[in-house]
């Protein structure tokens, strides 16, 4: 069995706690690792760490600091399968996603680190004569970012990318639930002699390391991706020293469907979106709203296809579509929505239970829903499970209105082949993203951004870059 130890000023150091968290593999209930739960001393340990290395890290030339991205994303590559494996053994990711995951995570340092020589300030013009005004991009600082456990070695790519390459040291927590991936990643970059103290990282829970690394008056962001319960607790504690947050929480995504849309598309994106990861993807398909006039020919087609959908071990071999949910308490909160859901009147047309022919696991079958209404809880909460419910609608603007009943506002899509359609639901869609005839999925080069109780700032591309960095402003006069 691994045990992992916390990753502080470039070196391997037993936690100053010791208790301990056992991380299991969610198909065989097997233990797989023991790391800390963490202190708060830890976390201090680990911001007084980055606070000493940030100066000098700083001073480096953005391009040197890039080259450290591009090595991370070679030694990726180089142990893409290993990295793939441990990935899938912690947390039931079928192995091709897993793999997905690590080989993106290559691409999105590399593209990070492109960044370097595009960080840029402005001259602006001043009223007075013989005057400059230098408008300056610098770094904040010391950045933290807390990992959630469905796609955990990506986001932390996505935290730790953006603040190096534009000059702030890095604390990272990765998840208890799955931290082993992000772990080996730390044992792997050893060698590349990045200074230390410029990235720790600290494992404990989050009311204790959490807490103890965003109340912090040396923390100057702090990036959370995770729930919308968890991103109120970390408001509160940044709110001590008015920390700046950056923060990507649950989601409820719609997604809209007309009578013109071509519905084998619709249907294999819709489904696709829905059981990747088992339905563990804060962007999926939450809920489908469907066009009265082919509801019924929809229905059947989903359901078809939501029954062939191939649950296994995500080591089988077999190429599965989805596996085990990633924890018991994760089978079990989906579980019971979906029994909620059925005592306000819905009617399950696939699945509903959990899936009988394992022994061990968490494995919960692709579910359908029907004759649900607007506001049931299976409509207006996350379920973040393999669950699809669908609605009718009769024009498309009340399927807009239905949409945007919603306190979360992450993504949203549309499938119509009508472009005056799409482009009407593309500006009234309140959501921060939203997909046109395709599967819920974004580009490293985009932005990912929540509206409403999904968040604020984002992550991915330029502006994602830049919410690593702070303005200053020059006044020069000269004679």
């Amino acid at each position: 069995m691994k045990e992992f130890n916390q990753y502080i000023n470039g070196r391997f150091v037993k936690s100053t706690s010791t208790e301990v968290t056992k991380v299991i593999n969610p198909c065989t209930e097997e233990v797989l690792s023991l790391i800390p739960k963490g202190s708060v001393v830890d976390a201090n340990n680990a911001l007084d760490a980055a606070q000493a290395s940030q100066k000098g890290w700083r001073s480096l030339p953005a391009i040197e600091r890039a080259n450290y991205l591009n090595k991370m994303a070679s030694i990726i590559r180089e142990n893409r399968v290993f990295l793939a494996e441990t990935l899938a053994d912690e947390q039931a990711k079928v192995i091709g996603l897993a793999q997905v995951e690590i080989d993106v995570t290559a691409d999105y340092f590399d593209y990070n680190a492109g960044w370097a020589r595009r960080i840029e300030g402005e001259i602006i013009q001043s009223d007075r004569q013989k005057e400059h005004i230098f408008l300056h991009k610098s770094p904040i600082g010391v950045a933290v970012g807390i990992l959630p456990w469905n796609f955990p070695f990506f986001v932390m790519a996505r935290k730790v990318a953006p603040s190096l390459v534009t000059g702030n040291t890095c604390v990272i927590k990765p998840s208890c639930v799955a931290p082993n991936t992000v772990m080996e990643f730390v044992k792997l970059i050893e060698n590349i002699e990045l200074p230390a103290g410029v990235l720790n990282f600290v494992l404990g829970s989050g009311p204790v390391v959490g807490n103890a690394l965003t109340k912090s008056p040396i923390t100057g962001i702090v990036s959370l991706t995770g729930s919308v319960f968890a991103g109120q607790k970390i408001m509160e504690a940044a709110s001590q020293n008015i920390t700046k947050v950056s923060l990507e929480l649950g989601g409820k995504a719609p997604a809209i469907v007309c009578a013109d849309a071509n519905l084998d598309l619709a249907v294999n994106a819709i489904v696709s979106s829905k059981v990747i990861f088992s339905g563990q993807v804060c962007n999926c398909a939450e809920r489908v709203y469907v066009e009265e006039s082919i509801h019924d020919e929809f229905m059947e087609r989903v359901a078809k296809k939501m029954s062939e959908v191939k649950v296994e071990d995500a080591f089988s071999g077999n190429n599965p579509d989805m596996s085990s949910m990633v924890s018991k308490d994760q089978m079990e909160k989906v579980a019971e929505m979906v029994e909620f859901a059925k005592k306000e009147g819905a009617e399950v047309v696939v699945g509903g239970t959990r899936s009988s022919q394992f022994d061990k696991g968490f494995f919960y079958q692709p579910t359908l829903l029907t004759n649900v209404k607007q506001n049931m809880q299976i409509i207006q909460e996350e379920v973040f499970g393999p669950v699809l419910p669908v609605m009718k609608f009769n024009t498309l603007d009340e399927a807009i209105a239905l949409a945007n009943d919603s306190e979360f506002g992450l993504t949203s899509s549309i499938f119509s082949e009508n472009f005056n359609k799409v482009m009407h639901a593309s500006q009234e869609l309140d959501f921060g993203e939203t997909y046109i005839n395709r599967e819920h999925f974004e580009a490293i080069q985009g932005f990912h951004a929540g509206w409403k109780k999904s968040g604020l700032g984002g992550a991915d591309g330029k502006h994602g870059m830049q919410e690593y960095l702070q303005t200053k402003v020059v006044y020069a006069q000269y004679k």
